[in-house]
């Protein structure tokens, strides 16, 4: 009799309609619980390969940040059709903040990390709309660093065939009218922008203009990728104090690390030519700069 409970367990468990029909079950879930829902005190939203895992990662080891049911939630980019009560079912009950804050007399945050949604045209002004106050964290890294690793993750995750000198070549005409289109068709996703986006996700000052235009830089925080690679506990005590938040230690491994070949040097070359410009208008941007060491 248990080996054939066990048979017909493993059955459900490995049929995909089964795995289907529970994930619809708990997106309906999800949405007709999220008026009850806390929405997010922060979002950690760029850039993609910049370290965005291992600063979620840190930020909810703190006894008073509780962490989404998942890290990256998609929902001001790939998932806004589903409506607000759907992102807010992500997130821990209101009742429960409550017992945290007037029970228990601690601080409660909660967030989440998508690193795509800074290349996303719409990111922004959707975040202000729904929270107004929420706070923003972006991480920014060397682009030509960036670039050559967002290119072998998708290779390795099937979703690139050229090579990165073509892939970079290539990239203008593949991204071509498709910020047009997620602009005038809020149900469009651009699968293009977010797998092939080698050169545009490494240009921030487009992307940082769109959140200052939207958000004040009160409420946002610029850190570079490579501070909190070299020192991640100044980084992290500099993010806990930006949520006001009590001092923190814990032990720090860096997570979501690739293994690669290194880039081709004449490719690195064009790369630190090309960013060069952008960079420089990114230091001027932000009033300071950031020690990439690629000029």
């Amino acid at each position: 009799m248990l080996g054939i409970r066990r048979l017909i367990g493993n059955w459900f468990i490995n049929h995909p309609r089964f795995w289907i029909d529970r994930l619809s079950v708990y997106n309906v879930y999800r949405a007709l619980t999220g008026h009850f829902r806390v929405l997010p005190d922060f979002i950690i939203l760029g850039g993609a390969k910049c370290g965005t895992t291992s600063m979620f990662e840190y930020l909810i080891e703190h006894p008073d940040i509780y962490s989404p049911s998942n890290k990256e939630i998609n929902f001001f980019n790939r998932y806004f059709p589903r409506g607000i009560n759907w992102y807010r079912g992500n997130f821990a009950l209101s009742a429960y903040k409550f017992y945290i804050e007037k029970i228990c007399r601690r601080s409660f945050l909660t967030g989440e990390a998508t690193p795509n949604y800074l290349i996303h045209p719409l990111t922004a002004k959707r975040i202000s709309e729904f929270i107004p106050n929420v706070k923003l964290i972006v991480l920014l890294r060397n682009p030509v660093e960036r670039a050559y690793s967002h290119y072998i993750m998708e290779k390795q995750l099937g979703n690139e065939k050229l090579s990165f000198d073509e892939a970079i070549k290539c990239e203008e005409n593949r991204l071509s009218g498709e910020n047009e289109k997620m602009i005038e068709n809020e149900n469009y996703y651009s699968y293009k922008c977010q797998w092939y986006s080698y050169l545009a996700s490494g240009r921030y000052v487009e992307q940082l203009k769109l959140l200052f235009k939207y958000f004040s830089k009160e409420q946002i925080l610029i850190l570079n990728t490579k501070e909190l690679d070299e020192n991640p506990s100044k980084i992290y005590q500099k993010t806990l104090k930006f949520f006001t938040l009590s001092p923190f230690e814990l032990k720090f491994k860096k997570h979501n690390v690739g293994k690669y070949s290194e880039m081709p040097s004449i490719i690195r070359k064009n790369l630190v030519e090309y960013f060069h410009p952008h960079n420089e208008y990114l230091f001027q941007f932000l009033g300071s700069k950031f020690n990439w060491n690629i000029n």
